[in-house]
């Protein structure tokens, strides 16, 4: 089913891919991402999407105990105007909620990496595929435990991503990928942080934020009056972030 912005729904199995990158909505989608397994993929198109303007895609890779689900009702509070959302679900189980209802959560031991990858990539083509992408501006989002996987990805790929934005995570503390700074140099990177975060620290933010500075790369780091949740401000510096990178390089 499509949930639409108003209430009203639309029968996923009444329209085909085509129908939808010519004739698309706001609202939430959800897709199968095409592997020997199918995975869920949650899309949310914004409002007035014109099929012939290549948008951004923001990549959102969800917390632990959370869901792809919950994760994308952060794209129309992102923006409903600027991007094309996307969101993964975890690889492992984690502890269901009180009602029973799963939850997931990333593997950061590096054991499932490259299953992650190829869920990762399958999507963002699938969803180049189905609407009009801009293929340098593809933008992983991590939150919380997820920041440490959007980390792994992009600073492996880094020629695959037009930037990395961390809300609430850190990189990970094993197995952690090498920095290449010759790869990673237009790789930019946002940091958003609670002061009172007592699930990462600041301090393990800042250690982030220090060592991808001395590599070289473009990083942003700004904090927050809150603690692992996120802030509505995190969500409207992001969205600022992305359209001055897009500015930048339009000049």
């Amino acid at each position: 089913m499509l949930k639409l912005f108003g209430g009203s729904t639309i029968n996923m199995a009444q329209i085909g891919v085509s129908d939808l990158a010519v004739r698309p909505a706001e609202g939430f989608y959800d897709f199968d991402v095409r592997l020997p397994r199918p995975l869920p993929m949650r899309t949310f198109l914004p409002m007035g999407y014109e099929p012939n303007y290549p948008y951004p895609l923001v990549v959102f890779l969800h917390g632990h105990g959370s869901t792809e689900e919950r994760a994308l009702r952060l794209a129309p509070r992102l923006s409903r105007r600027n991007f094309i959302s996307i969101a993964l679900r975890g690889s492992e189980l984690a502890d269901p909620k009180s009602d029973g209802s799963p939850t997931y959560s990333w593997s950061n031991d590096g054991q499932s990496d490259h299953m992650v990858e190829d869920y990762v990539f399958r999507a963002i083509e699938q969803t180049r595929k189905q609407f009009h992408v801009h293929s340098e501006r593809i933008y992983l989002a991590g939150i919380c435990e997820g920041a440490s996987q959007a980390y792994r990805l992009a600073l492996s790929h880094g020629s695959c991503f037009g930037g990395l934005i961390a809300l609430n995570g850190s990189m990970p503390r094993f197995n952690r990928p090498l920095l290449r700074p010759q790869s990673l140099r237009h790789l930019r990177v946002f940091i958003g942080h609670g002061l009172a975060n007592s699930v990462v620290p600041l301090s393990m933010a800042r250690e982030d934020h220090r060592l991808l500075y001395s590599a070289g790369l473009n990083v942003s780091m700004q904090t927050y009056a809150c603690n692992h949740k996120l802030h509505q401000d995190m969500l409207n510096d992001v969205n600022r972030w992305i359209i001055e990178n897009i500015q930048r390089e339009d000049a």
